[in-house]
C-alpha cells in the first residue's frame, strides 16, 4: 500500500545520502510537494468546470462545449489560456491592498483543505487527530477573503453580494458542522484516517442508522449552501448583482475565484465521502466474499474519487434542478429548520451510541 510518509521520508533520506544539507533537503521536499498541491488542485478545478458544463447540457437536452478538442475536452484549457492573458484592471477608490490580497486568501485556504484529504491510506499530505476540526477552522478563513473582496472592490453590488455570503457561509457551517460531529460522536474521533478506517466492514451511511442517513441530508443541503451554489446561489445573484462579490475582478484574480468555487465543490464532496461512504474503502456486502474480493481490487483512490463525484454530480443536480431562493427564506430555513434538526439529531445519535444501536 502507497504511504505518502514513507514515501517522503525515503526520499528526504535519498537528498541526505547525497551530501545535501539539512534544510535544503527540507526545503526541496517541501517545493515538490507544494507543486504536486497545485498541480492536482489545478486539473481538479479543470475537470469539474468540464464536468459541471457536460451535465447542464445533460439535463438541458443539448451537447455543451464541442468546438475545442474531441467532444470539447479541451475547451477548459482555452478558457483558462485566455483568463491568463486578460488584463489586471486596477479600480480608482479601491483598497488596493486588500483587493489583491482577497483571492490569495480564497486559493490558501481551498488548497490546505485540500490537503488534509485522504485519497488511499496514508496517502495525504496533512494528518491530525483534529483533522476535522481543523479542516472547519481553515474552511471560515475563506470568508474573510470574500468579505475583503466585496469590501475592498468599492462597489455596492460587491458589498451586497460579500455581506450576502458572509451571513449565509457562516449560518450554514453551524449545521454542517453539526452533521460532522454526529459522526463524529458515532466513529469516537476526529482523526480523518481513523474514521475512514472505522468503516472497513460497513460505511457509517448504513452503520449509523437513522441519525446518520438525516446527518448525510443535512450536510449535503448545508455543504451546497457553503458553495455558494445553486440554489443557494444568491451572492453572484447574476439578475441582481452582476457577478457579486468578485464584480470588478478580471483576468488571474478572477480566475482564483473561479477555481476555488470549484475545488470547494469538490472538497465539501470528498467529506462526505469519507465521513459517511468509507472514503478509500470499498463496497462490502456482509457474507459476499466473492464480491468482496472482487471490490478489494479496485485501488482506494479510484473508490475516494468516485465517491466524491457522486456527491458532487448530486449537488450539481440541485442547482440546475432547483429555482433560486430568496434571501430571507435561505436564512429562515437555515435557523429555523436545518439547524434545530442536526442539533436535535446529535442528540439522537449520542443516545443511540450510548444504548448501543447502531450497527
Amino acid at each position: 500500500m502507497f504511504n505518502f510518509g514513507q514515501w517522503t521520508s525515503a526520499f528526504n533520506n535519498w537528498l541526505l545520502g547525497l551530501g545535501m544539507a539539512d534544510w535544503l533537503a527540507v526545503l526541496i521536499e517541501c517545493v515538490i510537494i507544494a507543486v504536486l498541491v497545485l498541480l492536482t488542485y489545478t486539473v481538479l478545478a479543470l475537470f469539474y468546470i468540464l464536468y459541471e458544463r457536460k451535465l447542464c447540457a445533460w439535463f438541458q437536452c443539448r451537447l455543451g462545449p464541442m468546438r475545442v478538442g474531441k467532444w470539447g475536452l479541451l475547451q477548459v484549457f482555452a478558457d483558462m489560456f485566455k483568463i491568463l492573458i486578460k488584463e489586471l484592471i486596477s479600480l480608482r477608490g479601491t483598497d488596493r491592498f486588500l483587493f489583491k490580497l482577497a483571492p490569495y486568501i480564497i486559493i490558501t485556504s481551498s488548497v490546505v483543505m485540500l490537503a488534509c484529504l485522504p485519497w488511499g491510506n496514508g496517502l495525504q499530505i496533512i494528518d491530525w487527530n483534529i483533522g476535522i476540526f481543523f479542516i472547519l477552522a481553515v474552511s471560515s478563513v475563506g470568508v474573510l477573503g470574500i468579505l475583503l473582496a466585496g469590501w475592498s472592490s468599492n462597489n455596492k453590488y460587491t458589498l451586497i453580494g460579500a455581506m450576502r455570503s458572509g451571513a449565509q457561509m457562516v449560518s450554514y457551517e453551524l449545521s454542517l458542522g453539526l452533521a460532522l460531529m454526529t459522526i463524529v460522536v458515532l466513529c469516537g474521533s476526529m482523526d480523518i484516517s481513523t474514521i475512514v478506517a472505522e468503516q472497513e466492514s460497513a460505511w457509517f451511511l448504513f452503520r449509523g442508522h437513522i441519525p446518520a442517513i438525516i446527518a448525510f441530508i443535512i450536510y449535503v443541503i448545508a455543504a451546497t449552501a457553503e458553495t455558494n451554489r445553486g440554489p443557494f446561489d444568491l451572492p453572484e445573484a447574476e439578475h441582481e448583482l452582476t457577478a457579486g462579490y468578485h464584480t470588478e475582478y478580471s483576468g488571474i484574480h478572477f480566475g482564483f475565484f473561479y477555481l476555488a468555487e470549484y475545488l470547494n465543490l469538490f472538497i465539501v464532496s470528498g467529506i462526505a465521502s469519507l465521513m459517511f461512504l468509507g472514503g478509500w474503502m470499498p463496497l462490502h456486502v456482509p457474507g459476499w466474499d466473492g464480491f468482496n474480493m472482487v471490490m478489494n481490487y479496485i485501488p482506494g483512490p479510484v473508490w475516494f474519487l468516485a465517491k466524491a463525484f457522486f456527491i458532487s454530480f448530486v449537488i450539481i443536480w440541485f442547482k440546475w434542478t432547483f429555482p433560486r431562493v430568496r434571501i430571507d427564506q435561505m436564512l429562515a430555513f437555515e435557523w429555523k429548520y436545518l439547524m434545530p434538526f442536526a442539533l436535535a439529531n446529535l442528540i439522537f445519535m449520542a443516545v443511540f451510541v450510548a444504548l448501543g444501536w447502531h450497527f
